[in-house]
């Protein structure tokens, strides 16, 4: 199993809206959250647009990640989000 943090989940976001709009991934900010009623979201700004991001749009820039990245091919069934509310640190498992 491989597990990512909160700096490379958001590294993730930032590289696949970079690429998915045409801007440079310093263009995006990201802040990832959890709330009960929607689970793991981020907001995202580009270009001085905000953007709220749902678990799916999580899942498929850490897949986009871990492949580019780490040359693993990662199924969203593959990635489970998680937070340790202790350290405030977001984190991703994904599964061999």
């Amino acid at each position: 199993m491989v597990r990512i943090f909160t700096e490379e989940i958001i590294n993730a976001v930032c590289l696949h809206t970079a690429q998915r709009r045409g801007v440079q991934p310093s263009d995006v900010e990201v802040q990832l959250s959890w709330e009960e009623e929607y689970g793991y979201t981020a907001e995202m700004w580009v270009q001085g647009r905000s953007q709220y991001l749902m678990e799916a749009n999580l899942l498929e820039a850490i897949e986009q990640y871990m492949y580019s990245q780490y040359n693993k091919r990662a199924f969203r069934s593959d990635i489970r989000l998680g937070l340790d509310e202790d350290a405030g640190e977001f984190f991703a498992d994904i599964a061999d």
